[in-house]
C-alpha cells in the first residue's frame, strides 16, 4: 500500500478568514503542518489541497499544493478530488489509503498520522480515526468538542457534541471522574481510496443534520469507522485568540 498525505486548505472562514496563513512562531501554520506531516515516515507523499491562489503560491515555495473546486463543502471531497489529481495517470490503486490531516493543527504529531495508517494496513478497514481520553469535566459538555464512543475492537458506535455516554449535570461530579471514560475525537482520517470515493458520494442524512458531524453521514449509511486510541493531544487554532495563544 502506498499513503497520501492531503492537507485541505481554504482561505475562507467565518471565524478566522486566511487561518493558513496566519503566522506561528514565525511560520505560518500551514507550512508547521505541512513540515509536521512530512515527518510521518509511512507517508509516500504531501500535498496541500487548496482553492486559494495566496495558499497555493505560499506553500510552492517550501513544498507541494493542488488547486482545487472552489465549491467543496468539506475538506472529504476536496481530498478525493486532489487524490484524482494526483492519480490521472494511476500512479495510485483503489487499496491505497489518503489520509486526511487536518490544515489548523500547526503541531501535529506525526506518531498519529502513523497510528492511522497502521489501522489502515491492518486490512478490513476503509475509514480510520483517532480518539483520545477526556482528562477534564468541563471538555465533556462542551459542543465543540466532538465525542465518541466505540466497541471493544475499536469500531465507532456513535460521535456527538452532546456527552456521550450520558455524564450526569455539568458540576456534579460524575464527569470524568465517573466509571466510563469519555474520549474526544481527534480529526484525523485515513481512507482507502475506494472508500472515499464512496462515502464523497453519499446523500447527507438526518444524524448529520442533526449534530453538524459529517461522519455521521457515513455511519447513516453503514459505513464502518474503526477508532485508534491515541495518547497525545493535538490543538487546534479556530480563532486569532487561539494563534496567539500559541505563540
Amino acid at each position: 500500500m502506498q499513503f497520501i498525505g492531503i492537507i485541505p486548505a481554504r482561505y475562507g472562514s467565518s471565524r478566522y478568514p486566511g487561518k493558513p496563513l496566519a503566522m506561528i512562531r514565525g511560520k505560518t501554520m500551514i507550512q508547521r503542518v505541512y513540515e509536521q506531516s512530512c515527518k510521518c515516515r509511512l507517508l509516500d507523499d504531501v500535498v496541500v489541497a487548496t482553492d486559494d491562489q495566496r495558499i497555493f503560491d505560499h506553500v510552492q515555495t517550501f513544498g507541494k499544493a493542488l488547486m482545487t473546486d472552489s465549491r467543496h463543502t468539506s475538506g472529504t471531497s476536496r481530498c478525493l478530488e486532489a487524490f484524482q489529481i494526483m492519480n490521472t495517470r494511476n500512479a495510485y490503486s483503489e487499496s491505497d489509503g489518503v489520509i486526511n490531516i487536518q490544515g489548523d493543527e500547526p503541531f501535529i504529531d506525526p506518531s498519529q498520522i502513523e497510528q492511522v495508517i497502521g489501522g489502515l494496513k491492518e486490512g478490513g478497514k476503509g475509514i480510520v480515526t483517532l480518539a483520545r481520553i477526556i482528562e477534564r469535566e468541563q471538555d465533556i459538555h462542551n459542543p465543540n468538542i466532538v465525542k465518541l464512543v466505540f466497541t471493544v475492537t475499536g469500531k465507532a458506535l456513535y460521535f456527538s457534541r452532546s456527552p456521550i455516554p450520558w455524564a450526569g449535570k455539568p458540576g456534579d461530579g460524575q464527569g470524568a471522574a465517573g466509571t466510563s471514560r469519555h474520549y474526544k475525537h481527534i480529526g484525523l482520517y485515513g481512507y482507502r481510496a475506494d472508500t472515499l470515493e464512496k462515502i464523497v458520494s453519499l446523500p447527507a442524512g438526518s444524524l448529520e443534520a442533526t449534530e453538524k458531524l459529517e461522519q455521521l453521514r457515513w455511519m447513516q449509511h453503514d459505513f464502518e469507522i474503526f477508532v485508534k486510541e491515541t495518547y497525545t493531544d493535538s490543538k487546534s487554532v479556530d480563532t486569532p485568540e487561539d494563534a496567539k495563544g500559541m505563540q
